[in-house]
């Protein structure tokens, strides 16, 4: 393992200042609950959603005690309707959108050969079509107006028809190479990518900059509960630091995504690791 110094986390610098966000699969733990803190430590005001309504609701209470602009709402991202109502919420409440973070995403492990239609559909359901759903959610929100910012070419008055805006997709280096038993995962993650890609050429006529973080390990508790000790030992060795990253180092480059530090950048997959290929 490689001898290097904890990661720092470092403060925020308002570089979301007065931007409103919704971010999916935000319940607290992992990236989703991660990206959600830094963007309130960035100046941005926040809804967070996630299928489990428990623990959303205990992590709202959290933010809430420390930051202003927080809110929650359930939604299940296979539900079109719940999907409708989240981004229909963010608009009531701040009248208006400009980031999306799409973090919704279900993995397991199985073999192909024993993989059920079920297990194959669910994932795919969770973590690909459930991103096509909230992508197109927002980006009928950004084409109808209500939004603007540190989107993109839009945003800045010179180009594009509609008022900027900024989609951040959650993809998976597992998306570029083979591991076993992660078939389904890897497909979608893969579809993931190319959603991202083919939606930013799509949306850059409004102004609107869709990219894609790809993260390969970040370790959170519900990781290691469908994760043998052994792969998360495996998978370890294999990062050029010797270690998993913290969720919030995710979350800082999704940060990063979102503002207008990256007012150029469209249709990219950013690796969050040394995994890549």
């Amino acid at each position: 393992m490689t001898d290097v110094e904890s990661p720092v986390y470092e403060p925020g610098h308002g570089l979301l200042k007065g931007r409103t966000a919704v971010i999916t699969a935000a319940a607290g733990a992992g990236i989703g609950g991660a990206t959600a803190r830094r963007f309130l430590e960035e100046g941005a005001r926040v809804l967070i959603s996630d299928a489990h309504e428990r623990r959303l609701k205990e992590y709202e209470a959290e933010l809430a005690a420390e930051f202003e602009g927080v809110a929650a709402l359930a939604c299940d991202v296979t539900d079109e309707a719940q999907v409708q109502t989240l981004f229909g919420t963010a608009r009531r409440l701040h009248g208006r959108l400009d980031i999306v973070v799409n973090n919704a995403g279900l993995g397991g492990t199985s073999d192909l050969v024993d993989m059920s239609d079920e297990q194959w559909s669910r994932v795919l359901d969770v973590t690909l079509n459930g991103t096509f759903r909230c992508v197109r959610a927002a980006l009928r929100a950004f084409r109808d107006g209500g939004q603007g910012g540190q989107g993109g070419q839009g945003s800045h008055g010179d180009g594009g028809g509609g008022h900027g805006g900024v989609i951040v997709n959650n993809a998976s280096v597992v998306g570029w190479r083979a591991q076993a038993g992660q078939a389904h995962y890897a497909a979608a993650k893969a579809g993931v990518m190319a959603l991202t890609r083919c939606a930013a050429m799509e949306a850059a006529g409004l102004g609107v900059r869709v990219n894609a973080v790809s993260p390969s390990l970040a370790m959170h508790p519900h990781l290691v509960k469908v994760t043998t000790p052994e792969l998360l030992e495996e998978l370890t060795a294999r990062e050029a630091f010797g270690r998993y990253a913290e969720p919030w180092e995710v979350a800082n480059v999704i940060v990063f995504l979102a503002s207008g530090y990256s007012s150029y950048l469209t249709g990219e997959v950013v690796s969050v690791s040394s995994q890549h290929a």
